[in-house]
C-alpha cells in the first residue's frame, strides 16, 4: 500500500494495510496538521523531520489511534471534547474500555509498553460544524458518534475528500463495544457520512482509500450489524450464560490470539446487542441465564 495526496491532503498507510494494533494516518501539507499518529513510526519521524509536523489531530480516543503520540508530545494536540479524557489518565482510559481484574492489570503495561501511553490535554477542542482553514484547504469536522462518544469525521471541501475514520467500510462492521459506545448512534452517523457528497473517501483502517463511490460497502458495513443481532437471537431461542454466548464467537467466527483480548472484544459487543435488547424489553435475566421474552 502506497503513500497518495489528494492535493495537499495525504494518505499516509500504516503497516499490514492498517490493521490493528495500527492505523493509516493523514497530513495536511502546508499546514503540517498530522490525524491520527499510529502508521508507520519511522515513517512518521521522517516525516516531522523532513517536513514538519505543526500539530496533531485525532479523530477519537483509541489506541490504536495514538501509538505514536508520544513522538509529538511538545505540539499542540486537538481532539472532541468528548473523547478528551481517556488521554489525560490511563486509569481514566481503562475506565472506559470497562476492563476488570488481571485483564485490566495486563492492559496498563501494554498500554505503555505497545502503545507508549503517557497522560496529554489536549491544546484544544475540535466540535461538529466547525471549519478551519488549514493552509490551501479547509476542512469541516463532524460529529460521528457512536464508535466512541466523540468519534469525529473530516471532510476537506476542496479536494472533496472525506475521511471516515474508524468507520472504515471493512467486511468486520463497524465496533461499538467501549463503555460509552453507542448501536443507535453508530447506525445515525455512517447514515450521516454516506449522505455526505465526496470525491473520494479515506478510512482509518484496511483498504483505506475509495476513489469510486462506495455505494454498496455502506450497506454491507451496516449489514454487519444486523447479522450479528441476528445470529444472536437465533443462539437465545434457548437461554444461554455469558460463557455460552462469547464461545458462540459471532463477532469473530472462531477462537483467535491473543485469547484474553479476543474474549474480552468479542463479549464487549455481545453486551451492546444484549443491552439494546433489553431496552426494547425483549430480553429477560435469571441468575446466569439470558434468553428471550
Amino acid at each position: 500500500m502506497n503513500e497518495c495526496s489528494f492535493g495537499p491532503v495525504r494518505f499516509l498507510p500504516g503497516p499490514n494495510r492498517g490493521k490493528y494494533p495500527s492505523c493509516h494516518s493523514i497530513y495536511i501539507e502546508g499546514a503540517g496538521v498530522l490525524i491520527d499518529p499510529a502508521s508507520d513510526r519511522e515513517r512518521l519521524l521522517r516525516l516531522r523531520r523532513e517536513e514538519g509536523v505543526q500539530a496533531v489531530w485525532l479523530s477519537h480516543w483509541h489506541e490504536d489511534h495514538i501509538t505514536h503520540l508520544d513522538l509529538f508530545e511538545d505540539l499542540p494536540l486537538w481532539v472532541s471534547a468528548q473523547d478528551a479524557p481517556p488521554l489525560g489518565d490511563l486509569e481514566v482510559f481503562l475506565d472506559w474500555y470497562d476492563m476488570q481484574g488481571p485483564f485490566r492489570d495486563q492492559w496498563r503495561g501494554i498500554m505503555t509498553q505497545q502503545f507508549h501511553y503517557r497522560p496529554r490535554r489536549p491544546a484544544g477542542f475540535l466540535a461538529d460544524g466547525q471549519v478551519l482553514q488549514l493552509g490551501p484547504v479547509s476542512v469541516e469536522v463532524m460529529a460521528v458518534p457512536g464508535h466512541t462518544p466523540g468519534s469525529l469525521a473530516f471532510l476537506f471541501r476542496e479536494p472533496q475528500v472525506l475521511f471516515l475514520a474508524d468507520y472504515d467500510l471493512s467486511s468486520f462492521g463497524p465496533w461499538y463495544g467501549d463503555l460509552l459506545s453507542s448501536i443507535p448512534q453508530t447506525i445515525a452517523s455512517v447514515e450521516r457520512l454516506r449522505r455526505t457528497p465526496a470525491r473520494a473517501w479515506l478510512a482509518g483502517h484496511e483498504t483505506g482509500v475509495f476513489t469510486d463511490a462506495p455505494a454498496h460497502l455502506w450497506e454491507q458495513y451496516l449489514g454487519v450489524i444486523q447479522q450479528r443481532e441476528a445470529r444472536l437471537l437465533e443462539l437465545l431461542q434457548q437461554p444461554r450464560t455469558k460463557e455460552e454466548i462469547i464461545q458462540a464467537w459471532i463477532v469473530y467466527g472462531r477462537p483467535r490470539e491473543p485469547r484474553d483480548f479476543f474474549y474480552f472484544s468479542e463479549w464487549a459487543i455481545m453486551k451492546k446487542h444484549l443491552e439494546r435488547l433489553e431496552e426494547q424489553g425483549r430480553l429477560w435475566r435469571k441468575g446466569e441465564r439470558l434468553g428471550l421474552r
